[in-house]
């Protein structure tokens, strides 16, 4: 799937970011538990969701990834605070065989307002027209 036809179905605007992610799998199937906290970065971060570079804990997972078995608890580092949400992976590319990097196209199922207001004035801000030109 081409990166203009994702762009077609997101309702947020989706700014490049680098921001660190730390996220947990959470599953209620006993054979997808995942204790570990997980690190990894954004690439682009909206109101709606991201698209998260990291790493899945086995090749097995991608198929109840993406049929929303296992979602990812995720918590963003903003400048001075931190956005916590519940997400799903909408698309899932680029795995490395040898160390199980990918990149995970994530919609946010659970985040306070809050929360995604906190993201969104990032990407209003990224916006915004520069006031010292």
């Amino acid at each position: 799937m081409g990166d203009n036809a994702r762009r077609e179905k997101r309702k947020f605007v989706r700014i490049d970011s680098a921001l660190p992610v730390k996220y947990r799998f959470v599953s209620t199937s006993p054979e997808f538990l995942d204790e570990r906290v997980h690190e990894g970065r954004t690439d682009n971060i909206g109101g709606g969701g991201m698209l998260l570079t990291g790493q899945v804990p086995e090749v097995d997972w991608i198929t109840e990834l993406l049929m929303e078995k296992i979602l990812l608890a995720l918590t963003i580092e903003l400048a001075g605070s931190k956005v916590k949400a519940i997400a799903k992976v909408a698309w899932l590319e680029a795995i490395d065989q040898n160390t199980e990097v990918c990149q995970l196209g994530l919609t946010f199922k659970e985040i306070t307002g809050e929360d995604r207001d906190k993201i969104l004035d990032i990407v209003i801000n990224a916006h915004a027209p520069d006031d010292r030109a």
